[in-house]
């Protein structure tokens, strides 16, 4: 059995790739960094450091990789396989369809079978992104529907930039904690589903995609931007999720999302929203309850604060366009919220600590989307930010509430004094 994954990064490597090799699977990446791929076809192996509280060295074996320029190797790496991955970043996926597409058409014509592709992307709305994108090229009258499936995932697998060092020793090894859950949609598979410990599949997947943007990367935004406020010489993730005044005000936006999920996937047809109607039948059990949003939110803080992991401020908190943008973790999250009558105030005082995000790398340097997006800020204000950036508009009433909302926070705390976040957390 053969599995595909494009993009040899942290999350193909370290998640998808080792799960499959584990199962037995033979794996090639296709990848567009020429040393790298020279580098896993000469050892035909790579090491994982997991870096938890039992540590543990795990030998990938078994692997290849095809140099993603060559468009014609990787089209019949596609059409050969048995299963398909992404884990490239949702800003490259736009690379990487000409090439599966002309994969899917070699196959169809050599009378292969359907394929599944298991997008493991950071997207809401992945497979829909992942469709439009193929037909663009594929033929017209290409069954895409029926032969492949584009399967969602939730990827809640933490890695961090791996230190400069390290990778001067051994330019293949990565760090990654233990957690090694793929959750996926059940229902969009064409073919069975693979038997491979540590995969998940979930009837319901869009309660688990919103789940993991509005309550695991929206408690590490919180805790990468009010961290970064309180001090900005922690360099760890770790370091600000263990203040307590962090801790306490990311749990309380996390929760906030996590009431706003139970009422969106509430199982029960009362009180259901329009959000909720067309992905749930009446009387679904409940997709969430108090007790396991308290044991995921709890889960999620711990592995935070993992020291081993060495996760930086630097790396939960950068891209800030990106991740202070409508569909993602922060404003996604207060237009549900909205949406399900949910109070929010502890997110919208992460959001507007994102503005003032300034998180640094090894050497010092700003991520370059954050450069340019704190020179915009200085040079426009806040109101730029929150329409421009934000996309939040402003003669829709909740919008509206929403941005002012922000545009208070931020003036807040441009005002703040020392022991600023703890008087916030008690005026909740």
């Amino acid at each position: 059995m053969k599995l595909v994954v494009f993009g040899a990064g942290n999350i193909g490597r370290s998640f998808v790739g080792q799960l499959f090799a584990r199962a037995g699977y033979q794996v090639v990446f296709v990848e567009v960094n020429r040393p790298l791929v020279e580098a896993l076809n000469r050892a035909g192996r790579y090491r994982i450091e997991v870096k938890d509280r039992r540590p543990e060295v795990i030998w990938v074996e078994g692997i290849s990789a095809v140099d993603g320029a060559h468009r014609d190797e990787a089209a019949r790496a596609v059409a050969g396989a048995d299963i398909l991955a992404t884990a490239v970043g949702p800003a490259a996926l736009r690379h990487i369809y000409p090439t599966i597409a002309a994969g899917l058409v070699i196959r169809k014509q050599a009378g292969g079978g359907p394929l599944d592709i298991i997008i493991c992307e950071n997207l809401r709305n992945a497979a829909h992104a992942f469709e439009e994108g193929l037909r663009e090229h594929l033929p017209p009258g290409f069954p895409l529907r029926d032969y492949v499936g584009l399967v969602e995932t939730s990827i809640g697998k933490m890695v961090p930039i791996m230190p400069e060092a390290a990778l001067r020793e051994d330019p293949l090894v990565l760090y990654a904690e233990a957690y090694n859950t793929l959750i996926l949609d059940a229902k969009a598979f064409r073919n069975p589903i693979p038997n491979v410990p540590g995969l998940d599949p979930k009837g319901n997947m869009a309660a688990y995609v919103d789940r993991k943007a509005f309550i695991h990367n929206l408690g590490h935004a919180a805790c990468a931007y009010l961290g970064y406020l309180t001090n900005p010489r922690w360099r760890y993730i770790w370091e600000a999720v263990g203040d307590p005044q962090v801790r306490r005000a990311a749990k309380a936006a996390m929760w906030e999302s996590g009431r706003a999920l139970m009422r969106r996937y509430p199982g029960s047809p009362h009180g259901r929203s329009a959000v909720a109607s067309d992905r749930q039948s009446a009387g679904d059990p409940p997709e969430f309850t108090t007790a396991d949003q308290e044991e995921h939110i709890e889960d999620l803080l711990a592995r935070f604060g993992n020291q081993a992991l060495g996760d930086t401020v630097f790396r939960v908190g950068r891209d800030l366009p990106r991740k202070l943008s409508r569909e993602d973790r922060l404003v996604g999250a207060l237009l549900m919220d909205a949406a399900e009558g949910v109070p929010a105030p502890a997110t919208t005082l992460a959001l507007a600590a994102g503005f003032f995000f300034r998180g640094t790398d090894e050497r010092g340097q700003l991520y370059p989307a954050d450069a340019e997006f704190q020179q915009h800020l200085t040079e426009r204000g806040v109101d730029w930010a929150i329409r421009e950036v934000c996309g939040l508009d402003e003669e829709v009433a909740a919008e509206a509430r929403i941005a002012e909302g922000v545009r208070n926070a931020y003036r807040d705390l441009q005002d703040r004094k020392k022991g600023w976040l703890g008087r916030w957390m008690e005026a909740m």
